[in-house]
């Protein structure tokens, strides 16, 4: 007799053609995200071979605009393995790759509203990585306890309405 096997909840915030390496779940918490940007990331060869492992940490990290570009830092990608002499530095700052018209858009929301640019995920789509920036304001302790209120009374209601 044969096992049956339980059924992968498929994750709705990825499509078909992209895989997700790194969520920042902390960061749907801590900040209120208001506006998401798509773009690619500069990366050297082992730091895509150590993403496509999964050794990527995206808990510390953020956006930076410096001389009319956009840098991820604090992103922490581990060192690949077998690249030995020819490894990358873990914590390195990262450009990202955004249209001028989109980096001046998001640039000066960041600048004039004091809002931060937080990486929400990180993801390769058709073999290219991408990271989805988030413009976001960060949230208060009250704020974080009513949104945590909220997502309880959904997810009862939710249930108590699939057991009908």
């Amino acid at each position: 007799m044969a096992k049956k096997g339980k059924k992968k909840k498929k994750d709705t915030n990825v499509s078909p053609n992209e895989r997700l390496v790194a969520d920042n779940r902390k960061a749907r918490h801590r900040f209120e995200v208001l506006e998401t940007l798509e773009c690619g990331v500069v990366l050297v060869g082992s730091e895509v071979k150590s993403l496509r492992t999964g050794k990527i940490s995206l808990d510390e990290a953020y956006g930076r605009i410096k001389e009319g570009e956009v840098w991820l830092v604090g992103c922490n990608i581990q060192e690949y393995s077998h690249a030995s002499a020819m490894n990358h530095d873990p914590k390195r700052p990262r450009k990202l790759l955004l249209h001028k018209r989109e980096v001046r858009k998001f640039a000066a929301q960041a600048f004039e509203k004091g809002l931060t640019l937080v990486p929400l995920k990180i993801y390769f789509r058709r073999g290219i990585a991408k990271v989805l920036l988030g413009v976001c304001r960060g949230r208060k302790l009250y704020d974080k306890r009513e949104k945590m209120k909220q997502d309880t009374v959904r997810r009862d209601l939710a249930r108590a309405m699939r057991q009908r």
